[in-house]
């Protein structure tokens, strides 16, 4: 375990981003390690990554919820499609073949990166409609500094969205917060830190389901040291991001986490053609 230690740091920076942004850090960690282990079993690495998650996510939970910014009613909704969304996407991870699996999830990433390079920055000002239908929801979230947001979403688009989040996210490893976050703020009206926060408690819902079926299916027994260590790191990473998240720019950061992916996905897609 001792060559392994390096993991920690790698965990630590992980968590810190991931949770700055609330895109659970899974879709930084999994092309990392598809780079480090690129003869590995594809579901090993799924599994490691999705647990990883979960401790990240929890993590930054427990964060976000001393900040009083988790809309935790919408969370708990949309989890009802994005856990089955998320098992579903465990149990098909091992039917991809190698070369699909890296072909999928480099063209995933380079269109990622183009969407979060090129999306605007939207300010943390939800809104209520009036005359709306019985199917949306109004929110109203007070966070511990007295902010107040009020802001109504659609409740049909957000499970629809959460189920394809879930099966994806679980699918390749990646957390997918990186798809729920922008979801939330450009097509469901969620101000930009309750999105944030709210996506870091949906996370550690669907990435503790999808690790749940990677440990009853045995692939998880393959990857615990790893975890281990990553875990340690991203467990106080997440704690530095969340207090962050009010104290950094976000634009720049991630415009330029933006160019990394892009670089990342090229470089995984390269190797599946």
């Amino acid at each position: 375990m001792d060559s392994l230690l390096w993991l920690i740091p790698l965990g630590f920076l992980i968590g810190a981003y991931g949770t700055l942004i609330g895109a659970g850090g899974g879709f930084v960690l999994m092309p990392v390690l598809i780079l480090l282990y690129p003869d590995a079993d594809r579901e090993v690495l799924t599994s490691i990554s999705l647990a990883v998650v979960f401790l990240n996510a929890s993590s930054g939970s427990w964060a976000y919820a001393r900040l009083k910014r988790i809309d935790y009613q919408s969370g708990l909704l949309f989890s009802i499609t994005t856990v089955p969304g998320a098992i579903l996407g465990a149990l098909t991870t091992g039917l991809l073949p190698h070369r699909l699996f890296d072909g999928i999830f480099g063209g995933l990433l380079i269109a990622a990166s183009v969407i979060v390079f090129l999306g605007r920055v939207i300010p943390g000002v939800g809104r209520i409609k009036a005359d709306e239908p019985d199917y949306y929801r109004a929110r109203r979230v007070v966070e511990a500094d007295g902010s107040c947001h009020l802001y109504s979403y659609d409740l049909r688009r957000g499970m629809a969205l959460s189920f394809f989040v879930g099966f994806i996210s679980s699918l390749l490893g990646i957390g997918g917060g990186i798809i729920h976050v922008p979801a939330l703020v450009y097509l469901l009206d969620f101000p930009v830190h309750i999105a944030t926060a709210t996506s870091h408690f949906m996370l550690a819902i669907m990435a503790l389901a999808g690790t749940g079926v990677h440990v009853a299916t045995g692939t998880f027994s393959h990857g615990v040291r790893r975890t281990i260590l990553l875990g340690v790191g991203v467990v106080f990473g997440a704690q530095l991001g969340a207090a962050l998240s009010d104290r950094v720019r976000g634009r720049w950061i991630i415009r330029g986490l933006a160019v990394a992916l892009g670089f990342v996905g090229v470089r995984i897609l390269m190797t599946a053609l």
